[in-house]
């Protein structure tokens, strides 16, 4: 396939960035787009020019890194995916694609189409530990009971990844679809019982103070997210708060 790329340039963060065309020919539809990308960053140091830069990790749709906004979708046009799983074949020869990075006050642009998500990392901060009661001896979780159906909600929430699509994808920028599936893991199970009141408090407040917008439910971010986390969670969250301003 011959392709033309309109690349997202920006030097840092304190620069103004742009739209830049690129031509790229021979791509095979089994590429993954970072493989595509890869392909172009060869060329381009070939040229001597400044390679594209872009968030990776795992390649295998787990650690959330490859963030990309394609053609005006987080992650692309295929569905329940990540930038590295998207394949070529998704595209036409001849396609023009446009390649930005998330767009969010609180995903700042580091360089090109790396932004910081570090927000993420602070709200997860502010959600804390559980704490466990052993009284000298070590109980075995496995002991626990746990309703089948809370259990299996609980890991389908902590399958998000944290890759901020359900913020890119949002009117708002709003977070409460990450926030949501963080705090739905915890409050699911009686493991997070404990410190339930304090962290959906400390992380709502943590996510406001980033900067994410509010929620005004029009589900896109439940149709971009790569794991599918359900916009139940945000209605879970909104009661464990509102039962927690209660207790406060």
């Amino acid at each position: 396939m011959k392709l033309t790329l309109k690349i997202w340039r920006q030097k840092n963060a304190d620069t103004k960035g742009k739209l830049v065309d690129y031509q790229i020919d021979g791509i095979d539809g089994d590429m993954s787009f970072l493989e595509m990308l890869d392909v172009l960053n060869g060329q381009l140091i070939n040229k001597g020019e400044e390679p594209v830069a872009f968030d990776h990790d795992c390649r295998e749709g787990i650690c959330g890194s490859c963030s990309l906004f394609i053609n005006g979708e987080a992650h692309g046009p295929d569905r329940l995916v990540t930038t590295c799983q998207l394949h070529m074949r998704m595209f036409k020869d001849g396609d023009t694609i446009h390649i930005e990075p998330f767009r969010a006050t609180a995903f700042p642009v580091i360089k090109d189409l790396v932004v910081d998500r570090g927000s993420f990392d602070r709200v997860q901060h502010a959600g804390g530990f559980i704490s466990v009661n052993t009284s000298g001896k070590t109980v075995d979780a496995n002991t626990i009971p746990v309703n089948k159906h809370d259990a299996d909600m609980s890991f389908m929430a902590a399958t998000c990844i944290g890759c901020g699509a359900c913020v890119a994808s949002c009117k708002n920028s709003s977070a409460m679809l990450f926030v949501s599936a963080k705090v739905s893991q915890f409050a699911l199970l009686p493991q997070g019982k404990i410190e339930a009141t304090e962290r959906v408090l400390n992380m709502v407040k943590q996510m406001d103070e980033e900067g994410f917008g509010n929620c005004t439910n029009t589900g896109a971010c439940e149709v971009e997210c790569p794991k599918g986390i359900s916009l139940e969670n945000i209605a879970r969250m909104n009661r464990e708060y509102l039962s927690a301003t209660f207790k406060g």
